[in-house]
């Protein structure tokens, strides 16, 4: 994989206060590790993920990693360790047995010359060994007790454009490693989970008209929901999966719904004569945000799920905010900041409170978009645009660090995490 962390930069201030921060100033550091691989048995998937698990530490936040590269066993001398001020040692080494593929993990604790960590993984297929790894440091990041980053198991599911015209669904892993498409054929863009459990997504398919389908990951089954003239989005889902926030356009303007997926009754959001899109909930789904061109331009407001609540707006920054993400109170979205009608101008993403006057820039220079909060709301996930290729970026928000996940050669339309 090209250059994992094609780019590191350090953004300003802090989104809070939590747990991990209160380790980090007890402790004064972070526990610095050595991670390795042990060349013997399936070398290959072991190199692969070792490199992997030192990423993943890395962006949690939590550890100070150091390349080990290869050991000859799994075994170690603690005095060594310990005159170089490390804390601990993860040893990795993947191996066949009764025919099936299997990935160890061993972790030794140097200050106190002990074991702490020995689990073995299995490998289903060799493809899904950075699943192998996020697991990983999972486990590890819950062995110091810090704060969750279960988030990187997760899914990410996107649509690509292969030609014009024509784009699939891929499933990945955060870092873009394993890449699997699982809807081809037409044009398949703006894919939803149907609900946390990562079984099902919505997803829209031009067909004679717009349609939004429900697709099964396991058993392949797709369902047709909704179809509509001109556009037809699911942008958000409710906690419980049982609501979600389309956007359709059966009189040609863009408006806003509530869809129900139990009685099958759709609600209408939004009347407006112009443009409203991309509604997100808020305040414990009583409420939304949503872009719309009513200031003239597009920009952020928020309403009541209720078609005659009045909208307000929420934003006074930029004068393209167009794409957005919501999380409790937190309110990430894009805005250009540059006008050039010759060339590609500059889009950042921010962060704002719907309960206070908060804002914070999250990204510093480019092309940024398609903001996307992760479930626990520690971390926004976005898409950097370059010539030639897409990157997902993550921003931790608690650390004041950011990530880029490149795929070359690549256009991304839209994702969910």
């Amino acid at each position: 994989m090209k250059n994992i962390f094609c780019m590191i930069f350090i953004l300003s201030g802090l989104f809070g206060a939590d747990a991990t921060i209160d380790i980090i100033k007890s402790a004064q550091r972070v526990p610095k590790i050595e991670i390795g691989y042990i060349s013997s048995g399936e070398s290959l998937v072991a190199k692969k993920t070792y490199k992997i698990l030192l990423g993943d530490l890395n962006v949690s936040g939590h550890f100070d990693p150091l390349d080990g590269n290869v050991y000859a066993k799994n075994t170690i001398d603690f005095s060594a360790y310990q005159s170089k001020k490390i804390d601990m040692v993860g040893i990795i080494q993947v191996f066949k047995e009764d025919g099936i593929l299997k990935a160890s993990l061993i972790v030794y604790d140097i200050n106190s010359s002990s074991l702490q960590i020995n689990k073995t993984y299995q490998i289903n297929d060799p493809a899904t060994y950075p699943f192998v790894a996020h697991k990983m440091a999972i486990d590890m990041n819950r062995h110091i007790k810090a704060p969750s980053i279960d988030w990187m198991s997760r899914y990410i599911v996107y649509a690509q454009y292969t030609t014009s015209g024509r784009s699939d669904i891929v499933l990945s892993d955060y870092t873009l490693t394993y890449r699997h498409p699982i809807i081809t054929g037409g044009l398949n863009i703006f894919p939803k989970w149907v609900d946390s459990t990562q079984r099902e997504i919505y997803f829209t398919k031009y067909l004679e008209r717009p349609t939004i389908l429900k697709y099964n990951i396991t058993t392949k089954k797709i369902e047709k929901i909704l179809e509509s003239d001109g556009m037809a989005a699911v942008s958000d889902v409710s906690k419980d999966g049982k609501k979600f926030l389309v956007t359709l356009a059966p009189k040609q303007q863009s408006d806003i719904y509530l869809y129900d997926t139990v009685s099958k009754q759709i609600t209408q959001i939004t009347k407006y004569s112009g443009i409203d899109v991309s509604g997100y909930f808020i305040e414990d789904e009583k409420a939304m945000v949503f872009v719309s061109d009513r200031s003239g331009y597009a920009n952020i407001y928020s309403k009541k799920l209720d078609i005659d609540a009045p909208a307000e707006q929420i934003v006074y920054h930029g004068r393209n905010n167009s794409s957005i993400t919501a999380f409790g109170d937190y309110v990430a979205y894009s805005s250009r900041e540059s006008d050039n009608e010759f060339g590609a101008n500059t889009f950042n993403i921010y962060l704002i409170s719907t309960k206070t006057d908060y804002i914070r820039r999250l990204t510093a220079i480019g092309n940024n978009q398609m903001p996307r909060f992760s479930k626990d709301g520690g971390s926004v996930m976005f898409l950097k645009h370059t010539s030639g290729q897409t990157a997902l970026g993550v921003v931790r928000l608690d650390y004041n660090k950011s990530y880029l996940f490149p795929l070359s050669k690549a256009n991304i339309q839209s994702f969910d995490w």
